[in-house]
């Protein structure tokens, strides 16, 4: 009961801390409904997640799991663009305060990180299954605590996969990927690429930079006083169903964020395969699923 409790109360700072919601919701209140959470487990049901362990990786009532600790104040990354995708605005008619080639660097930055969380969750694996075949620190007993530090090698692993998760659900909010077309495109409005599938430059072999792509700008709360005359993150985001961008926008994101989660794990098993071979990687990935790793 302490631990829910102590949980919770950090749910209650972080609302709190951020009046304007830094991501897709962590929680039930203020609004969100726990988005992070539901696209992890609608992204990741077909690959058969005991429940336990989709708890710590997805998040439930009263703690933030893997995927919601970005959120998280404690873990300092509540304003890193390349966790949650922002800073990457631009727009093209008239003086604008930030260059389109910063913008593309800012949103590329994000894809950088998803990348580099995924490339430590390989390396990390490697504790969960010895070159023979053994089982080694696969247990998520009294649960993992994902606050950027080593520990046993299955909640690293999850913990890395939740950064990489994160920051990718973030984009299709942040972004105006999956946004509908704007007939008078303005910085309170800005204009939507209309996509309807996961993004092809998101993906780990990456095309080049879409063309009209930009996230929100947030630099801190008030957004007013730290973006100025720039397209900020309150006008562009989908983190919630009552955003300025309404619920179709919203229920896209939401849906395309889960099919790029389903994406990126698949990705991520295939490279265990690489880098650990056949027999050791497909048993990691079993160990990485299963609440009870021994029948792997």
């Amino acid at each position: 009961m302490r631990k829910r409790s102590l949980a919770l109360t950090a749910l209650a700072v972080a609302v709190m801390a951020a009046p304007q919601a830094l991501a897709f919701g962590t929680i039930r209140a203020a609004g969100q409904n726990a988005e992070h959470e539901r696209i992890t487990r609608d992204g990741l049901r077909a690959f058969n997640f005991g429940g336990s362990t989709l708890d710590e990786l997805a998040g439930r009532n009263g703690t933030w799991g893997a995927v919601g600790a970005p959120d998280n104040p404690a873990r300092g990354l509540m304003g890193s663009h390349a966790a949650h995708c922002d800073g990457g605005d631009f727009f093209a008619n008239g003086k604008y305060p930030q260059s389109q080639a910063k913008a593309a660097e800012v949103l590329t930055s994000c894809r950088t990180y998803i990348y580099q969380a995924i490339d430590e969750a390989v390396k990390d694996a490697a504790g969960l299954v010895k070159p023979n075949g053994q089982l080694d620190s696969t247990s998520i007993w009294g649960g993992c605590t994902f606050n950027g530090s080593k520990g046993r090698a299955k909640c690293n692993v999850l913990e890395d996969m939740g950064m990489a998760f994160h920051a990718a659900q973030d984009f299709y909010s942040h972004s105006n990927w999956i946004d509908a077309p704007r007939a008078n495109p303005s910085l309170t409005n800005p204009p939507g690429l209309n996509n309807t599938s996961s993004a092809p430059w998101l993906a780990p072999t990456s095309v080049s930079f879409p063309a009209g792509l930009i996230s929100g700008c947030y630099d801190g709360f008030p957004e007013a006083l730290y973006c100025g005359d720039r397209i900020k993150h309150a006008v562009l985001n989908k983190d919630t169903a009552g955003t300025d961008r309404g619920s179709a926008d919203y229920n896209r994101a939401m849906a395309v964020a889960a099919q790029d989660t389903r994406e990126k794990w698949a990705y991520f098993e295939s490279r265990l395969v690489a880098v650990y071979g056949a027999s050791r990687g497909n048993k990691m990935a079993c160990v990485l699923k299963r609440d009870k790793p021994e029948t792997c």
